[in-house]
């Protein structure tokens, strides 16, 4: 079995990890809120342009403003969409950085587990150790009292 020194240094790395993880995904659970808001804004600007463009049909356009209106709803359909794929991306990199959180948490309690079973051996070995100097020194003591 690994020395106690060995396991407190591979605990310590695995709890640095951890921490370098949790702030990663903390970092990449942000970029997908920043993300989202993005879209929101994008889509209430879109519903915005979209009433604007209802409003001038009701009171009349000319042709050549109403392109001008659907050539920019459809830039502003590309940013929704575009807006859609960093979401996804985003998602995506936050589920890598949970999943490798849990597994350096998974590590770093592997770590933990074997260094409390070796304090558990080690005070094992020293209650025996006790028990047997004790046991001895009772046994002298009574052949001496004979």
């Amino acid at each position: 079995m690994a020395n106690k020194s060995a396991l407190e240094t591979l605990i310590d790395l695995a709890q640095r990890e951890s921490d370098n993880r949790a702030k990663r995904l903390g970092a990449a659970l942000k970029a997908v809120e920043e993300a989202e808001q993005k879209l929101q804004m994008l889509l209430g600007y879109r519903q915005d342009y979209a009433d604007r463009l209802d409003q001038a049909q009701m009171n009349g356009i000319t042709p050549f403003a109403y392109a001008n209106f659907v050539a920019f709803m459809g830039k502003l359909d590309n940013a929704v969409n575009g807006q859609q794929e960093v979401i996804k991306h985003a998602q995506y990199k936050a589920d890598t950085e949970r999943k490798a959180l849990q597994e350096s948490e998974r590590k770093r309690l592997s770590y933990r587990t074997l260094n409390e079973r070796a304090a558990a051996q080690a005070l094992a070995i020293e209650t025996k150790r006790d028990q047997k100097m004790m046991d001895d020194f009772a046994a002298r003591t009574a052949r001496m009292k004979r």
